[in-house]
């Protein structure tokens, strides 16, 4: 008799992915997508959240590494599921740097206000459903003091608590 060794599962962080909501001086960060579904449009900044990074990191990270800003998660806005993925929309605090496009992800940055976003045709529609609600209500769940004892500030956030 033969026996098989189970195949442990490949794990993708591809399925899990974040974006923000980021207000500077009254505006919203906007980047213009270069590739797939997104190419040509402008959409809030995200991406995919790295294997075992928080998604409140993943967010800063890809601010910074799509905008040249820095910033700070303040609240979770919304959470989109699929089959397939989920995706945590953010609203974040602006902390420093100057906007510019990384010329790779993207190839403009935009500061919009809201109403200016929404007029436009070349934003995707995830976002433009996004900015219709955060005009109407600004507030998302918090992130709470509390941390597992057997977790540290660094590896664990709880939202709404």
């Amino acid at each position: 008799m033969k026996l098989f060794k189970r195949k442990q599962p490949q794990h993708s962080t591809r399925h899990f992915a974040v974006c923000g909501i980021l207000e500077i001086d009254g505006k919203i960060l906007f980047v213009r997508h270069t590739y797939g579904a997104a190419k040509d449009k402008i959409l809030i900044p995200g991406g995919y959240v790295k294997e075992k990074e928080l998604p409140t990191k993943a967010v800063e990270r890809e601010f910074f590494e799509e905008t040249s800003v820095v910033c700070k998660t303040r609240d979770i806005y919304s959470v989109q599921f699929k089959s397939e993925e989920w995706c945590i929309v953010f609203t974040l605090d602006y902390v420093s740097g100057e906007a510019k496009s990384d010329g790779y992800e993207n190839s403009e940055v935009l500061l919009l206000t809201v109403d200016e976003a929404l007029a436009r045709d070349d934003i995707t529609n995830m976002s433009r459903v996004i900015l219709k609600a955060y005009k109407e209500n600004k507030k998302g769940l918090p992130a709470g003091d509390y941390v597992a004892k057997s977790c540290t500030k660094d590896n664990y956030v709880i939202f709404g608590v």
